[in-house]
């Protein structure tokens, strides 16, 4: 398997832990690695209060742990809402003073550098539940600078294509595409055909573009790009990235996208899949979540499938999102930062078999089983995390707005090498303002 985190020497390299990182009111520091306690997941809590932040999309995932762990310690703990933009409302709080005792936060390198970490989060070091989990999962993701930060509490989100199983039937597909190539090759016999769209996008919202690009990022991942990038060796105007995003253009040109693209949401990318009036879509977890409120798991099992893509095979993209992760913030009251920690090990121990079944998702502890109810294609997702690679959100030390300018691509405002300039000069603005070394 291919870890997601970057390695020490690597950090290092950067310099990620220097003053100046974007949280301007922790200033620079390391972690504090000294002896933390890990009180058992259900002693007293009496009279404590703890806060847990949580965005729009996440608020009702702690509802159930929230309730049963106040039943079983006597402490209450506040789900807050904080509004979209969640990641930038933390960030300018917290540079404020203003902390909750957890939040769900994206565990990837460059969002707990964006939080500063070492100044701001909890050790979570040695926490009990880590030699539970899959071994696959240990180290992926919530780590930086070789401390862990945050705690896994579900699959990470992984880029990959999901397809309608009809519509590659009806075209007499019967084997999945075993390469990027071959999936466009694929995608040209839909259309000829059936008729069918064969990849569905949208760029209203269009967060989801830029998808596309990093799974045809996959082979330069594995082979250092990131690396190469964070180190100021490499650049996201370089012919990787302008290639990348010049495919997608020339798919769109080509007419293997939805009409609509330009103006289609989230949505109608969910409901095109379903009913088969597209193919296929690159898209993360989210879209699946999407499909789960849609219809029931028969239906999901017979219609929808999962492959993950790359330009030389199958390899998979992990993009962890906030979603997946919570940390625990360092607030000077000791008390309450030992019930957060006794709050994790509660969600992660005695309540994890009931939390997979209320979300009906695949477990990450190997002595829990996956509930029966998880839909096949979720379970392929997360099966295809073992050798993936990761992401620029997972491995980049700074993570640009690489979708706004793929948008603006689709809308024939920037060529791809317009695009890719304007994404490497806010990844540069944004590794100076952390105090990257070598920027």
């Amino acid at each position: 398997m291919k870890r997601l985190l970057m390695t020490t020497a690597t950090l290092a390299a950067a310099g990620l832990l220097v003053a100046g990182c974007s949280d301007p009111g922790a200033g620079g520091g390391t972690a504090d690695t000294g002896d933390i306690t890990w009180p058992e997941a259900t002693a007293s809590l009496e009279g404590v209060e703890l806060t847990l932040w949580a965005a729009q999309a996440s608020n009702a995932i702690p509802e159930g742990v929230v309730a049963a762990f106040e039943d079983a310690t006597g402490a209450k703990v506040e789900i807050v809402t904080i509004p979209d933009p969640y990641e930038n409302g933390i960030q300018t709080k917290v540079a404020t003073g203003d902390k909750p005792d957890l939040a769900f936060w994206q565990p990837t390198s460059s969002m707990l550098t964006a939080i500063n970490a070492a100044n701001n989060l909890q050790v979570l070091d040695d926490a009990p539940w880590i030699e539970d989990m899959d071994p696959d999962l240990q180290d992926l993701t919530g780590i930086l600078n070789d401390t862990r930060y945050a705690a896994l509490i579900s699959s990470p989100s992984v880029q990959g294509v999901y397809y309608n199983k009809q519509v590659f039937a009806d075209a007499g597909i019967t084997e999945l595409p075993t390469s990027f190539e071959d999936m466009v090759a694929k995608a040209r016999t839909i259309k000829e055909t059936t008729g069918v769209t064969p990849f569905f996008e949208q760029a209203s919202a269009g967060w989801s573009t830029q998808w596309w690009p990093q799974v045809l990022l996959a082979d330069a991942a594995a082979d250092g790009y990131w690396d190469k990038v964070n180190a100021n060796e490499a650049s996201l105007a370089d012919d990787v990235m302008v290639d990348a995003i010049q495919t997608l253009k020339d798919l769109i040109d080509e007419g293997l996208f939805n009409s609509d693209i330009v103006t289609a949401t989230f949505e109608d990318q969910g409901d095109a899949l379903l009913n088969g009036k597209a193919a296929m879509a690159v898209q993360i977890n989210a879209l699946f979540g999407q499909l789960q409120a849609k219809a029931d798991t028969a239906t999901l099992n017979e219609t929808i499938g999962y492959f993950p893509i790359s330009p030389s095979g199958n390899v998979a993209t992990s993009h962890p999102d906030q979603s997946n992760a919570i940390v625990a913030f360092k607030t000077g009251d000791a008390q309450r930062e030992a019930a957060a920690r006794q709050f994790l090990t509660f969600w992660m121990t005695e309540y994890y078999p009931t939390f997979i079944e209320e979300q009906n998702t695949v477990s990450l502890m190997t002595g829990v089983e996956s509930p029966s109810s998880v839909p096949q294609a979720l379970l392929d997702v997360h099966a295809s995390l073992s050798d993936s690679v990761g992401s620029m959100q997972a491995q980049a030390v700074a993570n640009p707005d690489l979708w706004m300018n793929v948008v603006d691509v689709i809308n024939n405002v920037k060529t791809p090498k317009q695009a890719a300039e304007a994404t490497q000069q806010q990844f540069v603005e944004l590794a100076k303002a952390s105090g990257i070394d070598g920027f």
